[in-house]
């Protein structure tokens, strides 16, 4: 990987880590399949109607937008709801870097050196510690489900690295138009029909901007900048060379969420 491209992956984790603090924000105020339907649905209606389809299989676009879209942000949102700290969040999503590395192996045949097979267990042991830890407090069931957003990070990884866009961006942008409509079912079953919209207009009767300015942050900063970025990378490497930066977002995260939130890591 070139010193640039490096560097590209570097801001992302920038990018990524603070994200956390703006999910955050806006989870204070909407439900969190609400709030996941619409970070998508803001991008979803100027993206079809002023961005040219990406020239891809539609499979690996689903794949990718089902993985990163639904999967990811719905088992997330829901975890930091039910009382998993934005900290810890931050740490155990990254679970989706040894996960995209065992299904690059299984699914795409991708070759993983001895330096990456060593990362990936100290990343496995680290995950066992953590929900050791957490099932001692009775709180394992937040990991679990982060744990499983992050499964839907790395599903979303291989489907870009399998989609291999001659425009990242498009692909970036069009991962948004799926989401919208099985997030907002998934709101009506489980928070009921006029719950978040009801949550969004008392933000805005109070004029408190704050979850709207999280939300802008994770649309614009971390969506389309950070996953444009992510997946131009992933066209250009195998998903193991790549993925392993994303370890690094807990860093910017627990210190994101101590300095800004008072959360103490333990």
């Amino acid at each position: 990987m070139t010193a640039r491209d490096r560097s590209l992956a570097l801001l992302v984790v920038l990018l990524w880590g603070l994200n956390f603090i703006a999910i955050h924000a806006s989870l204070e105020v909407l439900p969190p399949f609400f709030l996941a339907a619409l970070r998508f649905l803001v991008m979803a209606v100027p993206v079809v109607l002023f961005v040219p389809r990406p020239e891809v299989p539609l499979r690996w676009l689903l794949l990718y937008s089902l993985g990163f879209g639904v999967v990811q942000f719905a088992f997330l949102f829901t975890a930091m709801n039910v009382g998993m700290a934005t900290g810890l969040a931050s740490l155990v999503l990254q679970s989706s870097a040894p996960f995209t590395v065992v299904l690059g192996v299984l699914l795409l045949r991708e070759r993983i050196d001895a330096k990456q097979v060593a990362g990936l267990v100290v990343a496995v042991a680290g995950m066992v510690l953590i929900g050791w830890d957490r099932a001692a407090h009775a709180t394992l069931v937040p990991v679990i489900l982060t744990l499983l957003g992050g499964l839907g990070w790395a599903l979303g990884n291989l489907g870009a690295r399998l989609a291999k866009p001659p425009q990242p961006l498009h692909l970036t942008l069009w991962m948004s138009v799926v989401p919208p409509l099985p997030m907002l079912a998934l709101s009506a079953a489980a928070e009921g029909p006029t719950t978040g919209w009801r949550a969004m207009f008392d933000a805005i009767g109070a004029q408190d901007w704050s979850p709207f300015a999280g939300l802008a942050y994770t649309v614009v900063l971390g969506t389309i900048v950070g996953s444009g970025i992510w997946t131009a990378l992933l066209g250009r490497y195998p998903a193991g060379m790549v993925a392993p930066f994303s370890l690094l977002v807990p860093v910017v995260g627990v210190a994101a969420s101590w300095l800004l939130l008072d959360e103490k890591p333990t």
